[in-house]
């Protein structure tokens, strides 16, 4: 399949909203994602190969969106996948605990990601490098230590509220521009982040909604990592808040740092 020989900005498709990185169009029952691939973000990357490798070996699985071509518009990459039809993940916190378990049971074609907690550290020192001025996190980094996986598993990476589709085929999950083979523990914290809830739905889980989502992830031993971890977790998402100036949502990262 080859992208039509037109300009997207004038193609009478539909534009799309809510992709912070990239930009999007639908028409009919296809949708076409050209990449901005000069965005630099220090903990979400934004690989259009990475996506389109992923996408087709998940086509077909239920899992996220079907796969159909790939190519360059402009010097630009451009990928074209099925539509899912529906909205977004707005409450049911068991359905999207069963569909990240779906895909933490996989494998793919994707680079490794962070992994154990002296990752986690350099990695958000090198966010916390990133924000202007001295930032008062560098004094709040978790003290304990936690050893890599030794058996890594597909990730999604950036399982937002708003990377979620519900629909009449169940709940999808779009956007895959940064999968990994790594942690499960680092999907689930990203899913149940106070800040990544209420930057896409307004406010975070309920204590309710969070315990809810832990008694349905099946995997119990994951559960006890992502809970001994996720203080490294909180710390690595209020560093990348401040380096966004997304303060309100940082200091929920820090309030639910502090609670550890």
């Amino acid at each position: 399949m080859e992208l039509p020989e037109f300009d997207l900005l004038n193609c009478g498709g539909e534009r799309l909203t809510g992709g912070r990185s990239n930009e999007l169009w639908r028409l009919g029952e296809i949708v076409v994602k050209l990449y901005n691939i000069g965005h630099q973000n220090p903990l979400f990357a934004n690989e259009p190969n990475h996506e389109a490798s992923i996408l087709q070996e998940l086509s077909g699985r239920k899992i996220a969106p079907d796969f159909l071509a790939k190519g360059i518009y402009d010097e630009r990459p451009w990928i074209v996948y099925r539509h899912v039809s529906g909205s977004r993940w707005a409450r049911d916190v068991g359905q999207a605990a069963e569909l990240l378990s779906a895909v933490h049971q996989l494998t793919g074609s994707v680079p490794n990601g962070v992994n154990g907690s002296q990752a986690l550290l350099c990695q958000t020192e090198t966010i916390l490098r990133c924000c202007a001025g001295k930032s008062a996190l560098w004094r709040e980094r978790p003290n304990h230590s936690v050893a890599p996986l030794n058996t890594v598993s597909l990730i999604h990476g950036d399982p937002v509220p708003g990377n979620f589709v519900c629909g009449d085929h169940g709940l999808r999950l779009i956007d895959w521009q940064c999968p990994k083979m790594g942690d499960p523990s680092e999907d689930i914290a990203l899913f149940l982040s106070p800040a990544m809830q209420f930057l896409y739905r307004g406010a975070p889980l309920t204590a309710a909604e969070e315990q809810e989502f832990l008694e349905t992830y099946p995997d119990h031993q994951i559960i006890a990592r992502y809970l001994d971890i996720k203080p490294w977790y909180h710390w690595r998402m209020a560093a990348y808040c401040e380096w966004r100036g997304d303060l309100e949502a940082r200091d929920l990262e820090r309030e639910a740092l502090a609670e550890c």
